[in-house]
C-alpha cells in the first residue's frame, strides 16, 4: 500500500455527551473485579465535583489523544470538571496541538510491516498512524513560537499558553485542549516538556540561537503546581496512566511541607492504569502506598486496572451525566500566575 492508502481513515473522538452511561456504571459498581473498582472510582470523581472546596487536577500519561480521548478532556475543561492538568508532552504537543494545526491521526494496523511504514514516513502507535512530515511541521511551529518570544526561562505552563495564543491568532482546526484550557484559565503543566515534539522544536531553536534563546524551567513547573496545591483547601487527583504526571501531582503535598506550609494530603484520588505494583515502578504503585509517603488520603482512593480507552470514557461519561458540575464554581487557577505577557520580538 502507498502512503495515501495507508493514511485514509481517521481516528474518531468519543463524545461522552452522546451516551448516558450512569446506569451502566452504577450496575458495574455492583459487580466484581475491575467493574466494581470502576464504579467506585466514578463515584469518587463525582464526590470531587460535589465538594465545593476541592480543586481537581487531571493527570494524563500515555497516547490518549491519538486514541480518540481528546474530546473527553476537552469536555472536562469546558464543563468545569477539571482545574489544572499535568500531562506528558505527547498528549499536549504531538497530539492536541498537532491536530489543532489541521493534522489528524489515522487508523492503522498493529501487524503492519514497520520497515514499509518507515520508508513511507509514517509513524505507528500500536494501531494508529501519524504522518511524520506533518509532525515535523509541528516541531518547527514550536521553534517558530520560541523564536518570537522574549529569550528567558519559561515554565511549561507559560510556554503552552503561548501555544494557545498562537492558535488564537492563527485559528485552529477543531477542538483543542490547549486552547480550551487557555480560554477557561485551566493551567497545563508538562514537567518533561522536552520529551515530545516540543523538544525537537526547542533543540532547533537553541541550536540556531546559541547566545540567546528560550529555555524551559522544570523546577518552576513544580513550584507553580505546588502553588495550585497551596491555593486549594482540598485537592483531588484524576489520573489516567502513571509516570511523571502522577508523581509530579502527588509530590506537591511534600513540596508544600518542605516550604513550611501545613497542607492536607490529596483528599480524593483515582487512577486508571494497566501497570502492576509488583515491579516497584511508580505507574502501578497503589494509592495506598502513596499514603505511606504522606501524599494521598487512603480513605477516598481507588485504583482501576484497565486500559484507558475502555475506562476513561465510562468514568468521564458518568460524572458528566450526573450533572453535579453544573453547580460547581470554576477555580481559574491560571489567575495565580497573571502577569504582563512576554514581549513578542518582531521579525
Amino acid at each position: 500500500m502507498n502512503r495515501e492508502e495507508l493514511l485514509q481513515q481517521t481516528v474518531q473522538p468519543i463524545d461522552i455527551k452522546a451516551f448516558d452511561v450512569v446506569g451502566l456504571v452504577e450496575a458495574m459498581g455492583k459487580t466484581a473485579f475491575q467493574g466494581r473498582n470502576l464504579g467506585r472510582a466514578a463515584k469518587i470523581y463525582d464526590a470531587m465535583l460535589q465538594d465545593k472546596e476541592c480543586t481537581i487536577i487531571l493527570c494524563l500519561a500515555g497516547s490518549l489523544f491519538s486514541a480518540g480521548l481528546k474530546g473527553i478532556v476537552h469536555d472536562l475543561i469546558t464543563h468545569n470538571m477539571v482545574d489544572a492538568i499535568a500531562s506528558t508532552g505527547a498528549n499536549i504537543v504531538d497530539q492536541d496541538f498537532f491536530e489543532a494545526l489541521g493534522y489528524r491521526h489515522y487508523v492503522g494496523d498493529p501487524f503492519a510491516d514497520d520497515e514499509v511504514l518507515r520508508q513511507q514516513r509514517i509513524d505507528r502507535i500500536y494501531d494508529t498512524y501519524i504522518d511524520e512530515d506533518q509532525l515535523r511541521v509541528c516541531d518547527m511551529t514550536i521553534a517558530e513560537i520560541a523564536e518570537n518570544l522574549e529569550k528567558r526561562p519559561y515554565s511549561s505552563r507559560e510556554f503552552i499558553e503561548q501555544m494557545a495564543a498562537y492558535l488564537e491568532r492563527r485559528g485552529n482546526y477543531g477542538q483543542s485542549v490547549v486552547q480550551a484550557a487557555y480560554q477557561h484559565q485551566v493551567p497545563i503543566f508538562v514537567p518533561a516538556f522536552s520529551d515530545c515534539s516540543a523538544g525537537f522544536g526547542l533543540v532547533h531553536h537553541q541550536w540556531n540561537s546559541p547566545e540567546s534563546h528560550v529555555t524551559i524551567d522544570s523546577v518552576r513547573d513544580f513550584r507553580e503546581l505546588t502553588q495550585c496545591k497551596l491555593a486549594s483547601n482540598y485537592t483531588g487527583l484524576v489520573m489516567i496512566g502513571g509516570g511523571v504526571p502522577k508523581n509530579f501531582a502527588q509530590d506537591t503535598v511534600v513540596a508544600a511541607e518542605m516550604l513550611g506550609f501545613e497542607t492536607s494530603m490529596h483528599k480524593y484520588t483515582i487512577q486508571v492504569t494497566v501497570a502492576h505494583e509488583r515491579d516497584g515502578a511508580l505507574s502501578g504503585s497503589t494509592l495506598k502506598e502513596a499514603h505511606s509517603w504522606g501524599k494521598v488520603d487512603k480513605a477516598t482512593e481507588q485504583m482501576v486496572f484497565s486500559e484507558a480507552t475502555v475506562a476513561f470514557p465510562l468514568i468521564a461519561g458518568y460524572v458528566y451525566h450526573k450533572g453535579n458540575w453544573r453547580d460547581r464554581q470554576p477555580h481559574h487557577l491560571a489567575e495565580l500566575f497573571t502577569k504582563p505577557q512576554p514581549k513578542v520580538v518582531t521579525v
